[in-house]
């Protein structure tokens, strides 16, 4: 994280994710965390937007179908739940692809 330009912002954020996984731990669908984390982001004033959808252009039309970002944390902060025990190279693709799309 040496290069976290939003530094008291991803603060606030992963206060909250602690604080839903120190409530509910493992195990739920991915909706009950995005839930408990609208609430704690709620209680907490931390400026948001849950599913905000964004239009994917393609070459020289804009595709039917959007992408939905879990949440707009601060208005700059893509932040995608994923309820899975790794990681792996097709989160992180889905993620950048997120950000172009977004200009996050």
């Amino acid at each position: 994280m040496a290069n976290n330009i939003y530094k008291d912002e991803n603060y606030a954020i992963i206060g909250a994710l602690f604080d839903v996984y120190n409530n509910l731990g493992s195990g739920f669908v991915g909706i009950v965390y995005k839930d408990a984390l609208e609430y704690e982001f709620r209680s907490r004033d931390i400026p948001f937007e849950r599913e905000k959808s964004y239009a994917i252009n393609y070459k020289d039309i804009v595709l039917r179908h959007k992408f939905y970002a879990d949440f707009v944390v601060f208005d700059k902060i893509i932040l995608e739940l994923k309820t899975v025990e790794v990681l792996n190279n097709k989160h992180l693709a889905q993620c950048i692809n997120y950000l172009k799309v977004s200009e996050c």
